[in-house]
């Protein structure tokens, strides 16, 4: 794939005193450049990082996939690239070896985490994923529901119908209601669940809605009763402390006006639940309870992702402790000081005032987080490296993926209207006990081809 330009020469006006508009577009482009730039073309597999010798993550694959559309649309890539690329993507997992060899690409239909980026082959004794093989679906996917044509993209419809349906949801049961994390060759299944909300639920909304392996829609019923409802400085939420769990699922699922029968009962949806999260950490930015510089109601974004590493300090006449890299979170913690500078623009369909606001000003006072218009994935004000704040090395793949969709279901809708039209999301939201809203529209029950947006923003 050939690179794109961020557009973003030297002398060029600083990102913060751009326009609405200018900024989302410089900075929308310049998050896509990074997957031109980590892809291997020959079989579509994307680097989780900038870093050299980084293997792939398949959900940045995932991501990428959604990604290539909103590409499309924006002339970025032509339509006919797009599909060439998706197309090798998903030929390179359709053939790619599922065994239970060590070495393998995935086992019953899931993929490891992480795999060589030149031979497809499982790397770092990794296990096999659900939650990242459920977020490769999701690309996959909505790949099948774009890309509406004949020859290649007639083929991209019919891989991604079977790569989703070899998918054996069930197997990763374990015999127990609800799913593992994942499993490993060396000894089985991994030996805890998800408890919790989390990034989870696309793993349930998936594995329900399965022709062929699917999970009950108990099991999706069964992972809610370990969920937690709170009230957090304020706010009645359903608890997830990192950001980005209360965000993966939504860059393909609109939960607006939809609603399971856990938010039935409380009255709310997982958007506004998302709205709420982000309340509660812009409040907790205000209140700052460990001292922390920079933080306040427009410097939040506290979640996964990279850190300083292990290490202590006395400042402030606090002892602070750093992490690498980790899932920190609000307000329990673990909070270092390190906020993804990503996360708040990450927020735009939800809090599109506060998004902004938050990341114009962090663009004004560091705007060392953002080179070549493109956020680095983690930032400490507090731990100085010669004089200024940490900042993490390179870039991530998901973040920027995140970041394209998000801004793009802000700007026209795009993602969510590909996938209200994605037969598998509704089966499996309905499966799971999902009712109202746009599910309640019976022309979105129809598979065609979505009606595109125009670009509104």
């Amino acid at each position: 794939m050939p690179p794109v330009s961020s557009g973003l020469g030297a002398g060029m006006q600083a990102l913060d005193e751009l326009a609405d508009d200018a900024l989302l577009d410089r900075l929308q482009q310049a998050a896509f450049s990074y997957l031109s730039e980590n892809t291997n073309p020959d079989n579509g597999l994307v680097a989780d990082t900038s870093r050299t010798g980084s293997p792939c993550s398949i959900a940045v694959v995932g991501f990428a996939l959604s990604c290539y559309p909103v590409a499309v649309e924006r002339d970025w890539m032509s339509r006919r690239e797009a599909a060439a690329l998706t197309l090798r993507t998903l030929q390179f997992f359709s053939h790619s070896l599922q065994s239970e060899q060590p070495d393998a690409t995935g086992f019953k239909g899931f993929y490891y985490h992480f795999l060589d980026m030149q031979s497809g082959r499982r790397v770092w004794q990794c296990e096999l994923s659900l939650v990242d093989t459920a977020l490769l679906m999701a690309g996959i996917l909505t790949a099948g529901c774009y890309f509406d044509g004949a020859g290649d993209e007639e083929s991209i419809r019919n891989l991604s119908e079977a790569l989703y349906r070899r998918v054996d949801w069930h197997w990763a049961r374990n015999g127990l209601e609800t799913v593992s994390q994942g499993w490993k060759p060396e000894y089985g299944f991994l030996h805890y669940g998800w408890e919790g909300y989390n990034e989870a639920t696309i793993v349930y909304i998936l594995g329900v809605s399965s022709p062929t392996h699917p999970l009950p829609a108990a099991s999706f019923g069964g992972w809610t009763l370990t969920y937690q409802w709170e009230n957090l400085l304020g706010h009645d939420v359903l608890y997830s402390g990192p950001l980005f769990t209360h965000l993966f699922s939504h860059a393909w699922i609109d939960y607006r006006g939809i609603q399971d029968s856990f938010m039935r009962e409380k009255g709310s949806d997982y958007f506004e639940n998302t709205q709420s999260a982000i309340a509660i950490h812009r409040e907790y930015g205000a209140r700052n309870p460990r001292g922390y510089e920079g933080y306040d109601r427009d410097f939040w974004g506290i979640t996964a992702g990279d850190g300083p590493g292990d290490r202590e300090m006395r400042e402030s006449r606090r002892d602070r402790r750093f992490f690498g890299y980790m899932s920190r979170g609000v307000p329990y913690g673990p909070d270092d000081g390190t906020i993804a500078p990503w996360a708040m623009l990450a927020a735009l369909p939800f809090n599109a005032e506060a998004a902004l606001r938050g990341t114009r000003r962090l663009l004004k006072s560091y705007p060392q987080v953002c080179p070549n218009g493109r956020f680095r994935s983690g930032f400490n004000a507090t731990l100085k490296v010669q004089g200024r704040g940490w900042l993490s090395e390179g870039w991530f793949g998901l973040d920027q993926g995140l970041l394209v969709m998000m801004i793009e279901n802000y700007r026209t809708g795009l993602i969510w209207q590909i996938t209200r039209r994605c037969p598998v999301i509704r089966a499996g939201l309905i499966g799971a006990g999902f009712t109202g809203g746009w599910l309640s529209d019976p022309a979105l029950a129809c598979p065609r081809s979505p009606q595109l947006p125009s670009r509104t923003r």
